[in-house]
């Protein structure tokens, strides 16, 4: 059954002095697990490039703007290279490292609402996924193995090792959910906990789909469609018109420096890279999901997602304890897909309550 805090346990204007000492005992208990001196010399010789102020100026194309970096105080903005991509991030704050991972068809800036005040008590690590926002567009080779969420995983436990992590907590959004969930499937040893917000494991979506279903989630089939179909389609049209007006999504309503963002990013170069994700999440995704249908994910779970305003119901817990052996807690909202936007304080709440239990 679906935990539901009232609202007396919940956060509204700071963290409660209990929550105060459990930040700080996560913080001692996870010491072993954030970055040494050596470790960040390390990260840095994996640098390719790093962002200065003058570049949101000078060089917006490839950087972004200076009121999207302010939503980051502190953070780095970098390049980083992994054996198959080179993947951009923004990292920031101290304590035990935390890496959160974007949905479709955004990028690492999605995190804007709460990145900056977890960042007071976790070491951050925002990453756009291969393809995605700034990441570069690997070939997608034989059956789209590249794009494959194992491989995808992978870019990010390589640059986690390069910043020092051998373990972490992890947030997964949307696509990020899905990526989140293979990586506890071929890593739970590096996942110390994990919390996935709105998505469902593939295997499940593909094995039950519904007329609704298809209906709200046309991009799946869409997306999935052989090269060039979906990339001739949706460069045909503005990528503002296209992010405002794909249906459900909920970019409309965003401040307009964010949006400008994703459209910035939503380049011939990310069309191609979310067509390969799709279509990588049809085809091998689904075979390895198959193979592992049986297996349960040990890591402790946080499973929060949105209603768009429909009666809850217990889909989401039920379905997830079929893939997980250690659901500490599921959650729903009254929101739309993006709850970290719609009810950030909420979230913001949860994760404090889950990674500092």
């Amino acid at each position: 059954m679906a935990s539901h805090s009232t609202s007396s346990d919940r956060v509204r204007d700071g963290v409660s002095r209990r929550d105060v000492v459990q930040v700080l005992a996560a913080g001692a208990a996870a010491a072993s697990v954030a970055a040494p001196a050596a470790a960040q010399s390390a990260a840095q010789s994996a640098v390719i490039a790093e962002a200065i102020p003058a570049d949101y100026s000078r060089d917006r194309l490839r950087w972004g703007s200076a009121d999207v970096a302010a939503l980051f105080p502190g953070f780095k903005h970098v390049d980083m290279r992994t054996k198959g991509a080179i993947i951009r991030l923004r990292h920031g704050g101290s304590g035990p490292p935390l890496l959160m991972l974007h949905g479709h068809p955004v990028n690492h800036v999605s995190w804007y609402k709460i990145a900056a005040r977890l960042s007071q008590r976790y070491h951050v690590v925002l990453a756009d996924l291969r393809g995605y926002g700034d990441s570069s567009l690997p070939d997608p080779g034989p059956n789209s193995i590249n794009y494959s969420m194992r491989v995808m995983a992978e870019d990010m436990i390589e640059v986690l090792d390069q910043l020092g992590h051998p373990r972490f907590f992890l947030v997964g959004h949307d696509r990020g959910a899905r990526l989140s969930h293979r990586m506890c499937l071929d890593h739970p040893e590096r996942v110390m906990k994990v919390s996935l917000i709105d998505g469902l494991p593939t295997y499940h979506v593909f094995t039950n789909t519904t007329k609704d279903w298809a209906i709200g989630s046309w991009h799946w089939s869409f997306l999935a469609q052989p090269e060039p179909f979906p990339e001739t389609l949706i460069s045909a049209v503005p990528p503002e018109w296209y992010l405002k007006n794909r249906g459900g999504g909920g970019l409309g309503n965003l401040p307009k420096p964010v949006f400008d963002e994703f459209v910035r990013c939503y380049t011939p170069k990310t069309i191609k890279g979310t067509c390969h994700d799709y279509r990588a999440n049809a085809t091998i995704d689904f075979e390895m999901d198959r193979s592992d249908k049986d297996k349960r994910i040990p890591t402790p779970l946080l499973i929060l997602w949105g209603t768009r305003g429909s009666p809850p119901t217990n889909e989401y817990p039920t379905v997830w304890r079929k893939y997980a052996s250690n659901l500490v807690s599921a959650e729903s909202f009254n929101s739309g897909h993006y709850l970290h936007w719609d009810v950030a304080d909420d979230v913001y709440d949860r994760f404090m309550k889950f990674f500092t239990a």
